[in-house]
């Protein structure tokens, strides 16, 4: 009871004749209670300077360390139908194993024959390429012989020509001697009637004389005709070669123009070839692809698409696989005030849902039931849940984590941090400061 009243209780009651009062105020009560504050107050003061480990929480769940090895689902590139299911949920099956079986449900590949017309299209169209690659060889030899006949033909006309040219310079002379002859004969006519008007000559030479005058003209006419029927074929002679030099042109361009749509054709097929070789690859894996198959060594969790005969499109998850033996790590998240001061390669304590633990999260070396990690990674863009996502690692140098361990079971993880007095760390928690920020020496180290 507290004296607050100006009428003091102890003055006007006399508190001695009650027994609790006679029991309890005895100056040794005192003496023995200024000693336990005493001894409280020095334990305090130790305690006060204590070291505490500073850390971050957080709160996670077990997953892999390697993206391989989470859980995983088989989807199919193609739709189809469910035929057949070998495998039951919880059953391990190892990496080709045969999970089910699927059919068609397109009408373009319903044919059972498929693959094999297939390659009777591709046969036929090879020898097609086959026939076209031998028009392109005969048009060929074709163009080599209209060639070497052009050349014979050529020559041939250009000796016609050199015949022609010849003959027109043998007329030529034929026709000037042609041309004297008539002269000497007009000369000798022309004396001769001269002689015969003076009386020396007879009339019948006169008449000789007019008569092979006459003659030689008639030969000079002969040879002119000659002459120029020479160089008429002279002419015909150079028509001719113009004349073998377009025909046989016409005859070699047809037959390349012939050679180039048979090798356009060729090409043509070649790529009908190629177009039908890639349609019969397809048709054989898509063929591949009606076994569904493990595609790594596993246990099947769960069948999302279960009834037979069940129609799926391409892409739909046909099954999920969680990976066997996987390198289990603890997915933590952290919030971004923390963030730098999560480094690679700081110690972490791990407690794990279902193993009981006593924490003391400033003395992890007393603390019990918590294992060893160590961060192997440190996400550089916030998460949806607006913390930053860290991955911690068993430590190798540390007790090993139990081997129930399942992924996806939660975990609290501890990140210890710098070593600090006690009445520092309650001096920053009353003050709200976040935890001392400093590089580890690994750090340290790759940066220098």
């Amino acid at each position: 009871m507290l004296n607050i009243a100006q009428n003091k209780l102890n003055k006007t009651v006399d508190l001695k004749n009650y027994k609790a009062v006679s029991k309890v105020m005895h100056k040794k009560h005192f003496k023995h209670f200024n000693r336990f504050l005493l001894v409280f107050s020095v334990i305090g003061i130790i305690i006060l300077f204590l070291p505490w480990t500073q850390n971050i929480t957080g709160k996670g769940y077990l997953t892999t360390l390697r993206p391989d090895q989470r859980p995983a689902t088989v989807q199919s590139p193609i739709p189809g139908r469910i035929e057949k299911w070998y495998v039951r949920e919880g059953e391990k099956v190892n990496k080709g194993d045969t999970i089910l079986q699927i059919s068609e449900v397109k009408n373009e590949y319903f044919d059972p024959n498929l693959i094999d017309r297939t390659k009777l299209q591709i046969k036929a169209k090879s020898s097609s390429v086959e026939a076209y690659e031998g028009k392109i060889g005969a048009l060929g030899q074709q163009i080599a012989a209209l060639q070497k006949e052009r050349g014979l033909k050529l020559e041939q006309a250009k000796n016609k020509l050199l015949q022609s040219k010849l003959k027109v310079q043998s007329d030529s002379i034929d026709f000037e001697a042609a041309k004297t002859n008539l002269t000497i004969a007009q000369r000798q006519y022309d004396r001769t009637l001269q002689l015969q008007e003076e009386g020396l000559k007879a009339v019948k030479d006169v008449e000789d004389k007019r008569l092979k005058q006459q003659e030689t003209q008639a030969k000079l006419v002969s040879q002119e005709n000659k002459l120029l029927e020479s160089r008429n074929n002279v002419l015909n002679a150079e028509i001719e070669i113009n004349r073998v030099q377009a025909s046989y042109s016409d005859k070699i361009n047809k037959a390349r123009s012939e050679q180039l749509t048979a090798s356009s054709n060729g090409f043509d097929a070649e790529a009908q070839v190629t177009k039908l070789e890639n349609t019969l690859t397809n048709y054989e894996i898509r063929n591949s692809l009606y076994i569904v198959r493990a595609p790594q060594t596993g246990y099947i969790n769960k069948a999302i698409q279960a009834g037979v005969g069940e129609t799926f499109k391409e892409g739909d998850k046909l099954i999920n696989i969680m990976p066997a033996n996987p390198d289990l790590a603890v997915e933590m998240f952290i919030d971004p005030i923390d963030l730098p001061l999560a480094h690679p390669g700081e110690e972490v304590r791990i407690m794990f849902d279902g193993w009981p633990a006593i924490i003391f999260s400033g003395w992890p070396n007393v603390s019990t039931g918590t294992y060893a990690g160590r961060i192997v990674a440190v996400e550089t863009f916030i998460s949806d849940n607006g913390k930053y996502r860290i991955l911690i690692a068993p430590d190798p140098e540390q007790e090993p984590w139990p081997k129930a361990l399942q992924a996806g079971s939660g975990a609290r993880s501890i990140a210890l941090l710098d070593d600090v007095p006690i009445w520092f760390e309650l001096w920053r928690q009353l003050n709200g400061f976040p935890p001392n920020y400093y590089q580890p020496e690994t750090a340290n180290t790759a940066k220098k």
